[in-house]
């Protein structure tokens, strides 16, 4: 049994995503907030929350700043954003303050709900269509660059290979384990290699990464 909490000033809208929810996880509860400050204490009183859903445009909170002051305050808690915002530098921002996933309120039903299935199931949720388009003061990267990018992904094994490419998909540490028959400890240790060898700070700047790359490219040979 899940325990969710939408985070909306739009009464019309709660009520749309708990018929939602609750059609797709039946077993699950899922409690309404209509302001950060209402949010906050809901999640105090209820430690057993799996997911905070929140909206970006709550009456007390601008922009991210509401996501910086959960994951101060609550840094227990996985925020998802919830939000009509979908500009691609927003979504790199709140998954760099920790977010566990971004999903604009444009999202068809079924897929807003597959993804949050998938970060139930403790993965991450990419928009796979907002992080292609290009940042608008984004350059595309130099030669030098690519050829830097290279060099770091030809030192990653051939196993190392394979783990990042299951962070592409936003797979959690057990999901990878399961997924190539290792140790969950192993996979830790891979990511951790991955990260120094990419030169990133985190499994965010990982996976962003590695939607650069062609996994399957032969200059990406197993060693």
């Amino acid at each position: 049994m899940y325990t969710l909490l939408v985070a909306d000033d739009h009464p019309m809208f709660r009520e749309a995503m708990v018929g939602a929810i609750a059609a797709a996880l039946p077993d699950s509860r899922v409690l309404e907030a209509a302001s950060l400050a209402q949010a906050s204490t809901l999640a105090e009183a209820h430690e057993e929350l799996d997911l905070l859903l929140l909206d970006l445009a709550l009456p007390d909170s601008e922009g991210l700043a509401g996501l910086r002051r959960l994951r101060e305050t609550l840094p227990w808690l996985p925020v998802a954003i919830l939000s009509a915002e979908q500009g691609r530098d927003t979504v790199l921002e709140a998954l760099g303050l920790g977010a566990v996933g971004y999903l604009p309120k444009s999202t068809p039903r079924d897929d807003l709900l597959a993804a949050l299935r998938q970060i139930l199931d403790g993965q991450i949720y990419l928009p796979a269509d907002i992080l292609r388009r290009p940042g608008a003061t984004r350059h595309a990267p130099s030669p030098t660059a690519d050829d830097a990018l290279e060099t770091a992904v030809s030192q990653l094994t051939a196993k190392q290979l394979q783990v990042l490419a299951c962070l592409s998909r936003g797979e959690s540490n057990k999901a990878i384990a399961r997924d190539l028959a290792i140790a969950e400890t192993t996979v830790k240790t891979h990511v951790s290699a991955i990260l120094r060898k990419l030169g990133v700070n985190s499994r965010v700047q990982a996976i962003l990464t590695a939607q650069t790359l062609d996994l399957d490219d032969p200059r990406h040979p197993p060693r």
